[in-house]
């Protein structure tokens, strides 16, 4: 749980790619200030897990299952979590991943694996809970993209590409959605400590080097990403809209 607080009473909060890392600390901070929570991930026993420890602080959680890269589930999902409410007040989308190799060894699977789950199931998660939050006219929406967004970084072709994709597309829909009183913002995190990025760091010469492109001389821990998004999520940052918040320990100050 976090130690940033917003009231957030009342509020129903999507998570995708909830059942771990980002979006597991997320669905945690959302719930412990006051939201109730919806998890989706593919991996209903990690959904599980999660839904267990909200509950076991007295707050409130709805979990199933999504594959975002499939348009058809990603509407199933908020059509799901909308019935279960009653409504949407804010969606995090989380869901991503990385297929690390240099640009000449990127196959067309890699590439569009990575760029159907973290931009166009991005994309689509969004339009799908736009159509609920338009009628409401109100609504929050907070992209988890990362500073991979501001700068290359080797073995990172579709993975650059595709966050970069994310960071433009918050503006379009900040732009297109202000008119219905809904913030489209993202959160660009660093390096973090997740099971995505647990492999890379067993090599110990990149772990350095991650270390070494970070000002503050620390890699974060998905904790770190989520006072950014409460922050966005709450009424702290209503004229907040189609920007970024950098979570890089100055990584892109360089």
């Amino acid at each position: 749980m976090t130690k940033i607080k917003a009231d957030l009473t009342g509020k129903v909060a999507l998570i995708t790619g909830g059942g771990r890392g980002i979006g597991r600390a997320v669905a945690l901070a959302l719930a412990d200030c006051g939201a109730k929570v919806a998890i989706a991930s593919r991996t209903i026993e990690e959904l599980q897990m999660v839904k267990a420890e909200i509950e076991e602080k007295g707050g409130e959680c709805f979990i199933t299952t999504a594959d975002v890269s499939r348009v058809s589930e990603c509407y199933e999902m908020v059509e799901k979590v909308y019935q279960w409410y009653g409504k949407l007040d804010i969606l995090v989308n989380s869901a991503g991943i990385n297929i690390p190799r240099m640009a000449v060894e990127v196959t067309e699977e890699d590439w569009d694996k990575v760029i159907s789950i973290n931009l166009k199931g991005t994309f689509f998660c969004c339009q799908a809970a736009g159509k609920k939050m338009i009628p409401q006219r109100q609504g929050k929406i907070i992209n988890i993209t990362s500073q991979m967004s501001f700068v290359g970084f080797y073995k990172r072709a579709a993975y650059c590409a595709s966050k970069g994709g994310v960071t433009q597309l918050t503006k379009v829909l900040a732009i297109e959605w202000a008119p219905y009183n809904i913030n489209v913002n993202c959160v660009a995190p660093t390096f973090l400590y997740t099971p995505l990025t647990k492999p890379m760091f067993e090599d110990k010469e990149f772990h350095e080097e991650v270390l070494n492109r970070i000002p503050m001389r620390r890699i974060g821990d998905p904790e770190d990403v989520t006072g950014a998004v409460i922050y966005l999520a709450s009424n702290a940052s209503d004229l907040v809209t189609g920007a970024t918040i950098l979570v890089d320990g100055g990584w892109v100050a360089w």
